[in-house]
Formats: structure tokens, C-alpha cells, sequence
């Protein structure tokens, strides 16, 4: 998980970024406003932690700029502007969280884990298993040198059984992935979605990966259940 820190202090800019880089995040620093909205626009970070009054860009400004270009980088404002109304205005400009200075090291850890935690997870660029390729973001399944479009719900079954590869994933799990918990789903449209995935992912001549476990669900593995 990546951290920006944006402080216009430089000695507790440094001690925060310590502080985090020893609970394992990777830190990288700011000291002005303007700064802060050029590095959070790349996108790259998960948490950014601010204050108010910055140079430049002051932190209220920033996170109303994020805000407006739709990036969603959990946002916790530390300031010593400890009214209620400046609490209410920080949340109101799409802060996630507040913490007043002088503050303890712990809280504010505490908090950054709580923001880590509402981070949506990411999914990955590619899973592999054997000579299986899956690229999620393209709908896209290559196994040795060729190459097969999947659809939406393909991608998303595929997708789980490979990150559980050699285990057996259950019909109601495999059923909670591909349709987003569609209780309308029967076990028969999903023997059907089946059918046409191991049609992509197995061809005359290769080895079965994908295996019907018969009355539980399904397996991901190269050897013969």
C-alpha cells in the first residue's frame, strides 16, 4: 500500500513517513498543496494523509480537486483546526477521516489502517496457473500460444477458480462471482457458462485443467481428479 504524506513540516513530514515505512507502507513525501494535487492526480496512491494549511494549495483545495476529477484515494486530514466546524468542513469536501494535532502516533496508524482496509482491492494484470494465462482486464485467456476472448461472466468464473487453483470451488461460490450474488442463477445456467469456459481453456490435444467435481462444484488442476 502506497502513502502520501503532505506536510508542510518537514521534520514531522519525515517522522510520519518513518513511522509508516516501519508498519510496512511505501511512503512517498509532500510539503505544499500544489505537490500534493500533481502527485494524487497520478492515481497512485491509496491513502493520503494531509493538512489544512498547506503552501500553495491549502488541503481542503486539494481534496475537492481530487474529488471532482473522480479519484477516490482515502483522505485523512490532520490539522490543528480542531473546531466542530472545521471538522464538519473537512468531511464535507470529501475528506474520509479527520485527526486533530497534537495526536497520538497510534491513533493515526490506527486510522490509516482503517482507511487501508476500505480500499477496494485491485484486481491483478494476470493470474497463471500451469500454461493458463487470464488477463482480467482484457477478457482474455491465452493458453500456450493461442489465444481465446472470454465474456464478462467467463472472466469472472475464471477468474476465482484460478485463484483458487487445486482446490474445489463450490457451485454457490463459483454462482456469488460470475453473476455479483444473482440469487435468480440456477445451477444449470452456470453448468452452461461451464461448458463454454472449458471449451476456451482446453483444446483436442492439450491437458484438462478444468474438472467437474460432481454434486460440490469445480477444480482448477492439471492432474486427473
Amino acid at each position: 500500500m502506497h502513502v502520501l504524506v503532505v506536510e508542510d513540516k518537514r521534520s514531522l513530514a519525515g517522522h510520519l513517513g518513518r513511522a509508516l515505512e516501519g508498519e510496512g507502507y511505501s511512503v512517498t513525501l509532500a510539503y505544499d498543496g500544489e505537490e500534493a494535487l500533481r502527485l494524487g492526480k497520478t492515481g497512485a496512491f491509496d491513502v493520503m494523509l494531509l493538512d489544512v494549511m498547506l503552501p500553495r494549495i491549502d488541503g481542503l483545495t486539494v481534496i475537492r480537486k481530487l474529488r471532482a476529477d473522480q479519484l477516490r484515494t482515502q483522505a485523512i486530514i490532520v490539522s490543528a483546526r480542531d473546531t466542530m466546524n472545521d471538522i464538519v468542513y473537512g468531511l464535507d469536501a470529501g475528506a474520509d477521516d479527520y485527526l486533530t494535532k497534537p495526536f497520538a502516533l497510534d491513533v493515526l496508524l490506527a486510522k490509516v489502517r482503517a482507511a487501508v482496509r476500505r480500499v477496494p482491492m485491485r484486481p491483478p494484470q494476470m493470474l497463471q496457473y500451469q500454461d493458463l494465462i487470464l488477463r482480467p482486464h482484457q477478457f482474455e485467456l491465452q493458453r500456450g500460444s493461442r489465444q481465446a476472448t472470454l465474456t464478462r461472466t467467463e472472466c469472472a468464473l475464471l477468474s476465482v477458480l484460478m485463484r483458487r487453483a487445486r482446490s474445489v470451488v463450490p457451485h454457490a461460490v463459483l454462482i456469488e462471482e460470475g453473476w455479483s450474488g444473482d440469487a435468480d442463477v440456477s445451477f444449470d445456467s452456470l453448468y452452461v457458462l461451464i461448458r463454454a469456459l472449458r471449451s476456451k481453456i482446453t483444446r483436442p490435444g492439450e491437458v484438462e485443467l478444468l474438472h467437474t467435481i460432481r454434486g460440490v462444484g469445480y477444480s482448477l488442476r492439471s492432474e486427473t481428479c
